[in-house]
């Protein structure tokens, strides 16, 4: 899976480039500062196959705005997650995208921080 990041400095959170490419999903750096970056994540396509694992050095806190997904972390626990669910998950929790719907492509808005 390929993604790459986009930097927007004024935009709507669901005006989505609707023609992506082949890309699976689209990461958009809304805001960046030396200690948060705020990012908006759209899955275009379903997951047919579990995601990459994460294991970020920075806590995440993660609302899906759109869609529904499986959040799978490496102690096999999954979390079930639909439109305005959110979690925090802290850093180095290793985690990936299990599954996502394939009713609608899924849009998450990403807090990274040190937030504890």
């Amino acid at each position: 899976m390929t993604n790459f990041v986009v930097e927007k400095r004024k935009g709507n959170i669901y005006d989505i480039d609707e023609n992506p490419g082949r890309e699976q999903e689209v990461f958009e750096i809304l805001f960046q500062s030396r200690d948060v970056k705020v990012e908006r994540i759209v899955t275009h396509k379903p997951y047919e196959k579990p995601g990459e694992w994460y294991n970020q050095e920075k806590d995440e806190w993660v609302l899906l705005l759109q869609g529904e997904a499986v959040i799978e972390f490496e102690d096999k626990k999954k979390l079930q997650l639909i439109k305005g669910d959110y979690i925090f998950i802290p850093a180095h929790k290793i985690h990936r995208v299990r599954s996502s719907g394939t009713k609608e492509k899924c849009v998450w808005l990403a807090i990274h921080g040190k937030f504890k």
